[in-house]
């Protein structure tokens, strides 16, 4: 069963930290029912404009899809992001096929905050 507590969420937090800060990105990192580690990029110096649909403002990665998805600084940036959620201690076990899903914790990657929080984009990308 996946879980994730305030004491898992602080170890992970400096890592977290540290992915942001390399590619100058200001984000937020809570605990969604106790299941799933949610990291909400809020603004920052990569144009994710060409991977937002409509006139909203945000993505919701689909954390599976990154490297089919994305690409230059948005997939580097991404792929850090999930390797630090993820940690030392992660671990997925998962067999749809079986209807068995065991994993240590789920993670939720947004840029920018549904319909009330856009993210911002603040200037030219960076190069990391």
């Amino acid at each position: 069963m996946a879980y994730v507590s305030k004491q898992d969420k602080a170890r992970l937090a400096p890592g977290i930290k540290a992915v942001l800060k390399k590619y100058d990105m200001k984000g937020s990192i809570s605990v969604r029912h106790h299941s799933t580690l949610v990291v909400k990029v809020k603004s920052g110096h990569i144009d994710f404009s060409d991977y937002m649909r409509g006139p909203d403002q945000y993505i919701d990665v689909n954390v599976h899809w990154i490297d089919s998805h994305y690409g230059g600084v948005a997939r580097n940036f991404l792929n850090e992001l999930l390797g630090a959620c993820q940690g030392d201690r992660y671990f997925c076990n998962d067999d749809s096929m079986t209807d068995y899903f065991h994993r240590s914790h789920y993670i939720d990657i947004m840029i920018g905050s549904a319909w009330n929080k856009p993210y911002t984009f603040m200037g030219a990308p960076v190069t990391a």
